[in-house]
């Protein structure tokens, strides 16, 4: 597999660098960048051309969601995860709809940060499931209200199938696991995608099927497109 080059963005010194450091340590994530703030970005994205970058959201001269906007209308293939400490709903509604694959916090394990940067980078989108349950929430409201318009509706669509998916109890990981599934993917391919032991599969396939009330992965799959999770 190769390496992945990763671009790191944050106006924190401290951050940054730790961030360098965890990641540079494993062997499929090279760092090839680091900015401090969104106007940098995109001149190192010019010169390295990442295949995945690091967006903090609060940064001056330019912040991360106006980077990323501009970021991805010039390198569409450049995949973005947003990570931050803030968690408002808003926050999480303008990176999406800015263009952002992914959004999470910086409380991450760095394990799991890995583990999530390699996810998107084969093509997956990454929400942790409690930011999932403000983002749905948020859009409910708004329905409620009769607002169909702004920035909702810019993620309306994956915030459709968060809705779905939440209504089965799913997490995060378990989404994936039924995307994978869809896909037609087997045990193993799953596993080697998802970066988990086929035992761990196994389990979450267990778990979606309680969940949905299926019996197999045709039904499950079948029940996944009819009703919009996917």
């Amino acid at each position: 597999m190769k390496e992945i080059k990763l671009l790191l963005v944050d106006d924190q010194d401290l951050i940054r660098e730790s961030l360098h450091i965890v990641l540079d340590m494993d062997p499929e994530i090279k760092v090839v960048g680091l900015a401090e703030n969104g106007a940098v970005a995109l001149s190192l994205c010019e010169d390295d051309q990442p295949d995945v970058v690091l967006m903090d959201i609060h940064m001056p001269v330019m912040d991360g969601v106006e980077a990323t906007r501009q970021l991805k209308t010039r390198w569409p293939q450049i995949r973005v995860i947003i990570l931050t400490t803030f968690q408002e709903v808003n926050y999480v509604v303008d990176a999406l709809g800015a263009g952002a694959e992914g959004y999470l916090l910086k409380a991450i394990h760095p394990k799991d940060l890995a583990a999530g940067i390699k996810w998107v980078s084969q093509g997956g989108t990454l929400i942790p499931q409690d930011v999932a349950k403000l983002l749905v929430k948020q859009l409910q409201d708004d329905r409620a209200q009769g607002s169909a318009g702004g920035t909702v509706q810019a993620a309306s669509s994956s915030g459709d199938a968060a809705i779905r998916s939440e209504a089965y109890g799913l997490s995060d990981r378990e989404q994936q696991v039924l995307q994978c599934i869809s896909d037609g993917l087997n045990n193993k391919e799953i596993a080697e995608k998802l970066y988990l032991s086929e035992g761990t599969v196994k389990n979450y396939i267990s778990s979606i099927y309680s969940k949905m009330d299926v019996r197999d992965r045709i039904h499950a799959s079948r029940k996944a497109h009819d009703e919009g999770m996917l």
